[in-house]
């Protein structure tokens, strides 16, 4: 047990958490990969190579957890320009080749190892931000200069992700701009930004719906334009349709996911029971929350949500035991893109957004995806050890008798706070080691 302790520290409700979604992850990967098993004819191939993932996953949060949180600092140092660079040769790459999967060119080779450069570009950023807002906060709130660098950096990563992958940049920046207010960024600095970016959108979608598809189709950069609109057009014009006359092969993602949903009732198919993974291409990815409902019900459906909602809940109590912002703030960050990217996908799946491309954190089948997630949790539970320590220095120091003894109980002391600071500061020290370089 003391051996298991030693390797899996940290926050107990954290660990539960990923535990919880790792293995709703292995069953409904199984279930919904049975078109995966149909092309290759290996009944066992696409879920042994997600467990593999997993199981890497899961060495590389005992490694990230045990690393003190200040050194994350250090990570969009070498990160972001990367980054920046992997997602221009990807964005090159598909404009020169063509070679896109989808119709979006997201992923690159390297080593033999696919990965998509957007993961990685989100981390940076995030990090990054987290950052540059606690660097100089006073009483009446971010430095002024804060929002201007987190800004051209968030625009230059999210100005390259965007033609390929629209919803990836627009939760990035959504995520970006509730750290911001987290962070106590000038209130006229974000309405103004928020203005900006609800006048910008409306036009943007107005000249999509606006503009015929063989236009768009000409546009430079704008291959993905005809996509987006009928996504958009898709949710937004909902028509009453008899039974008999709708089309299921036109909207087929759409309706199969809402099948799955409407056939699930209270307790669900059972796991392995799905109808509705046979019909969706991404039953183990986009719309594997649709494949959660109709085996487990509206229970297992409820449990999923909620725990991605308590996960937010529990970072933001612990962001409050932080001393320092930059680790308050990098929790609070990880779990904002963690957890609206899970709600997104979850929103999408049940018909409360348009579809995108969006995998449900933890539990899609991915590679690069669940691998870059156990790194965001290998964080969280770092920040958590910190915490800890910061509370059982608290206890301690609460534990210090404030008083001197001078032979005579009948006569009051006053102590001097520096005598009482003498007597804790060699357990601060080693209780607070993780806090030495701030």
């Amino acid at each position: 047990m003391d051996f298991l302790k030693n390797i899996f520290k940290g926050d107990r409700t954290i660990w539960g958490i990923f535990a919880f979604l790792c293995m709703t992850s292995l069953v409904e990967v199984f279930s919904a990969a049975s078109i995966l098993t149909y092309r290759s004819g290996d009944h066992w191939g696409p879920i042994t190579q997600h467990a593999t993932f997993l199981v890497i996953g899961c060495i590389v949060v005992v490694l990230v957890h045990n690393i003190p949180y200040k050194w994350f600092k250090l990570i969009p140092v070498l990160l972001y320009p990367l980054s920046v660079i992997m997602l221009l040769v990807v964005m090159l790459t598909g404009l020169e080749t063509g070679e896109r999967v989808n119709g979006a060119a997201r992923w690159m080779r390297l080593f033999g190892v696919q990965f998509q450069p957007s993961e990685l570009a989100k981390m940076a950023v995030v990090i990054l931000t987290a950052f540059l807002l606690s660097r100089g906060q006073t009483e009446e709130g971010a430095h002024p200069k804060a929002f201007r660098y987190i800004l051209i950096a968030t625009l230059i990563v999210c100005a390259l992700i965007a033609p390929e992958n629209y919803s990836t940049a627009a939760l990035l920046f959504a995520t970006v701009f509730l750290m911001m207010i987290v962070g106590r960024v000038q209130t006229r600095k974000l309405v103004a930004l928020g203005g900006v970016l609800v006048v910008g959108i409306g036009l943007f979608v107005g000249f999509l719906l606006s503009t015929p598809d063989d236009t768009l189709e000409k546009i430079p950069m704008g291959h993905r334009f005809t996509t987006w609109k009928s996504r958009i057009e898709g949710f937004v014009k909902h028509e009453e349709v008899p039974p008999a006359k709708f089309d299921i092969d036109e909207n087929a993602q759409e309706a199969h996911a809402r099948i799955a949903v409407a056939t699930s009732n209270i307790i669900g198919k059972g796991p392995g029971n799905s109808v509705e993974r046979d019909f969706l291409s991404q039953a183990f990815s986009d719309f594997i929350y649709a494949i959660v409902i109709e085996e487990f019900g509206l229970v297992g459906g409820a449990a999923v949500t909620l725990a991605y909602l308590f996960l937010l809940v529990h970072v933001g109590r612990m962001a409050k035991k932080c001393d320092y912002t930059f680790p308050a703030l990098l929790a609070i960050g990880i779990a904002l893109l963690l957890v609206t990217q899970a709600l997104f996908n979850m929103m999408v799946a049940v018909g409360l957004a348009p579809i995108t491309g969006q995998p449900l954190p933890l539990i899609s089948k991915g590679g690069t995806s669940t691998l870059i997630n156990c790194v965001y949790i290998g964080m969280l539970l770092s920040i958590s050890r910190y915490t800890a320590k910061l509370a059982a220095q608290r206890a301690h120091d609460a534990a210090i008798p404030m008083s001197v003894s001078t032979g005579r109980p009948e006569e009051p002391v006053d102590v001097h706070p520096v005598v009482a600071q003498a007597v804790a500061e060699p357990t601060s020290e080693a209780l607070n080691e993780d806090s030495a370089m701030e």
